[in-house]
């Protein structure tokens, strides 16, 4: 299974160390495209890339995944369009929203009803949940 993992970059990385181990987590179900994102070294600054090799790439790993796991709790556009392409291209799509946030969750991801919304407290309690729904996941991929 190749899995696309979405999380805020240029949007603010005071996420980054849960991106990493829920990164961690989401390899044992398959290749994570993604797995930069994670990256604890990499800043606001984002990768040394050009912006439209960061699109290109990027829209291609969204076309190759088999599904898109996006952590919501810092709001980010980039975050949004990844989510809204998997959409579009008929993509499993789970959205990880941390309780604590100090961010309300975008009622355009909340309302969507053709994405799961995972609410969490602790990384224990999404580890679960990834592990519940990947288990029910996995007959199909």
């Amino acid at each position: 299974m190749k899995i696309y993992f979405a999380g805020s970059i240029r949007g603010g990385r005071e996420d980054k160390e849960s991106y990493s181990q829920i990164i961690a987590h989401l390899q044992k179900y398959g290749e994570v495209l993604t797995e930069h994102v994670g990256n604890t070294n990499l800043t606001e600054s984002g990768e040394n890339l050009q912006d439209y090799s960061i699109y290109e790439r990027d829209m291609s790993w969204i076309s190759e995944a088999d599904i898109l796991v996006a952590e919501v709790s810092t709001p980010s556009i980039g975050v949004g369009y990844e989510i809204r392409e998997a959409e579009r291209e008929g993509k499993d799509t789970i959205c990880l929203y941390r309780n604590s946030s100090e961010k309300k969750l975008s009622a355009m991801i909340s309302g969507n009803d053709k994405l799961k919304i995972v609410r969490y407290d602790s990384l224990e309690q999404v580890t679960n949940e990834i592990d519940y729904l990947f288990s029910n996941l996995e007959t199909r991929y």
